[in-house]
């Protein structure tokens, strides 16, 4: 069995759709992280579902955004640990903009002529992102 011992100062992103935590893992750029460990788990035995992926984080975390996983899957649920105690349990919400997570597939869109120019989504009353250069709604492909 494997063991990965507990976090004493850090985050656990939990409840992770099995087989995209290392996707979230290049997402969140975790891989730039110098001042704490991070291990991810995949496939891990769960009670509410059958396999989830997990990544916890030890060490410095102050430089992480974590507003995008409401976005990514709804389902993550965030722990914070302080000298060894969870300080608090959160489910991210999903994020008002999300900023070059998502790219416009609009040809005529100002982000596919200039260079350099960041992919701005904002959240619409119904739920969905739309591009806030040119209104292109974004559209999920199966």
């Amino acid at each position: 069995m494997l063991n990965v011992d507990e976090i004493m100062n850090g985050v656990v992103i939990d409840h992770i759709t099995a087989g995209t935590g290392l996707s979230l893992y290049h997402l969140l750029e975790l891989e730039k992280l110098s001042d704490a460990s991070v291990a991810l788990l995949q496939n891990v035995r769960s009670q509410k579902s059958v396999k989830k992926d997990i990544i916890k984080i030890e060490g410095d975390i102050s430089g992480l955004n974590f507003d995008v996983l409401g976005y990514v899957d709804p389902q993550i649920s965030l722990t914070f640990i302080e000298n060894g105690h969870v300080t608090r349990k959160v489910r991210p919400d999903q994020p008002k903009r999300l900023v070059n997570v998502i790219r416009c597939t609009n040809p005529r869109c100002i982000t596919a002529i200039e260079e350099g120019c960041d992919h701005i989504f904002a959240l619409t009353p119904s739920g969905r992102y739309r591009c806030v250069y040119c209104e292109q709604e974004f559209k999920v492909h199966p």
